[in-house]
């Protein structure tokens, strides 16, 4: 098996990038293993890299990085369990596509589906949905690839407690060769978007939760302004009401260039957040499709991104006071949208939804035309509130956290790091981020 060298990577942001003495893009299990040999005779540490969407180092590394891509096949597809095995280089807009051709579906998909299999998993992705939880919890069985070259399955039934641990791996574990989703059938999503206000919303949070399976909204900073998401299933023909001209003419180029603008006056943020929701989001709109065509949207340009989960009930207080800490400093200042999400509780030990139905509210600064923008207040502001609300970290954001922090926020942290220190007793699969993950 040979390595590239040279190869520079960046994730899709363009926020990190290293470049790996080898870079590796294996086609079979055979290959992986002789990467994991070579690695271990060199004492060198190994990364997987998934879609590279991640908007944090965690994919990072100096040494070796093994890119899944060539490993993409769906393996089997079982109809009458409503479950597909795919190999973990799988991209999900590939899986999506040929579920749709057998009648099947994912239940919840992210915003974004050029991400791998076992990279949304690995990170904990999620989208929103009170009776739903963060995409892991639709993994039914999984085969690992350890540091010393055994291959595990992993189920409820087999391997049960390095389950537990794979289903959220963090990359630290070994290579994820194969994931097992539990399908439901192909269904078609209404979304209807329309606005609100901010007060309205957090007095009726539990109606709207109530009223539609995939509810979420976003808040425009420096106003009451909200746009309220629905998405239900629906037998409804495909329709929509979305035009280029508002989607991308004013939704993208116009922002970006004005946002670049606001880089040099601030204060042009406050106007912006309010004059593109009286353009854009102002109105009624609705759209029907595929459920993958809802789940997935643009994500516009290269940005910065924070994204906490805290316990569902305290949703109203943690807005509120990231609300006033804008009022009260009126330099700092907040793109829009904050886009507030919730999931399901779970049992997965590194889950930010550890044993609570959680509410994730994420934060955002864009980069027009790849600019980088002043942030750290900001960013350290909302991370004092997620903290002071029993928050936790989305995995795959960058944050300042460190192993007392996990030890405090994650009751199943020692149990994961005993699993980690067992399969891989050497640190082959660490790097920086993890570094401070565990040490």
């Amino acid at each position: 098996v040979h390595g590239q060298g040279g190869f520079k990577f960046q994730n899709w942001a363009k926020t990190y990038g290293c470049s790996p003495e080898l870079y590796f893009q294996p086609t079979s299990v055979e290959e992986i293993r002789e990467i994991l040999d070579m690695a271990r005779q060199r004492n060198k540490r190994v990364k997987v890299l998934g879609g590279g969407h991640s908007p944090s180092d965690i994919a990072c590394t100096d040494d070796f990085m093994i890119q899944m891509g060539k490993m993409n096949q769906i393996l089997k597809v079982d109809k009458e369990q409503q479950q597909v095995t795919v190999e973990g280089g799988i991209f999900l807009s590939d899986l999506n596509v040929e579920l749709s051709k057998h009648g099947l579906a994912l239940a919840n998909l992210g915003a974004v589906s050029e991400v791998t299999a076992a990279g949304v998993i690995g990170t904990g992705t999620h989208n929103t949905g009170i009776k739903h939880g963060i995409l892991s919890t639709q993994i039914v069985a999984l085969t690992l690839l350890t540091a010393s070259g055994d291959l595990l399955e992993c189920s409820e039934s087999i391997n049960m407690d390095i389950f537990q641990a794979a289903r959220l791996h963090l990359g630290c574990l070994g290579v994820v060769l194969t994931v097992t989703f539990q399908c439901v059938p192909q269904f078609s999503l209404h979304e209807v978007a329309f606005p609100s206000t901010l007060t309205e919303v957090l007095d009726h949070l539990d109606d709207h939760l109530k009223r539609s399976q995939y509810f979420r909204f976003l808040w425009f900073p420096h106003s009451e302004n909200v746009s309220v998401i629905y998405q239900d299933p629906t037998n409804k023909p495909p329709s929509s009401t979305t035009s280029w001209f508002w989607d991308y003419a004013v939704g993208y180029y116009l922002l970006e260039f004005l946002l670049w603008i606001s880089t040099f006056v601030p204060s042009l943020v406050c106007w912006i957040n309010r004059c593109f929701f009286w353009l854009l989001f102002s109105s009624r709109v609705e759209n029907i499709a595929t459920s993958y065509q809802i789940f997935n949207y643009e994500c516009r340009f290269k940005q910065h991104v924070q994204d906490w989960a805290i316990p569902i009930e305290k949703t109203k207080e943690a807005l509120l006071e990231l609300k006033a800490a804008l009022e009260n400093n009126p330099k700092m200042v907040a793109h829009y949208p904050v886009e507030v999400r919730f999931a399901r509780g779970d049992g997965i030990w590194m889950s930010p939804c550890f044993q609570q139905d959680s509410c994730y509210m994420n934060i955002i600064m864009y980069r027009p035309y790849g600019k980088n923008v002043p942030h750290l207040n900001y960013w350290l502001t909302y991370e004092g509130i997620m903290k002071k609300h029993g928050g936790r970290p989305h995995w795959a954001k960058a944050h300042s956290c460190t192993q007392k922090d996990f030890e405090r926020m994650y009751p199943g942290f020692p149990k994961f790091c005993s699993i980690r220190e067992k399969l891989d007793p050497t640190g082959m699969f660490l790097n920086a981020y993890l570094e401070k993950v565990f040490y």
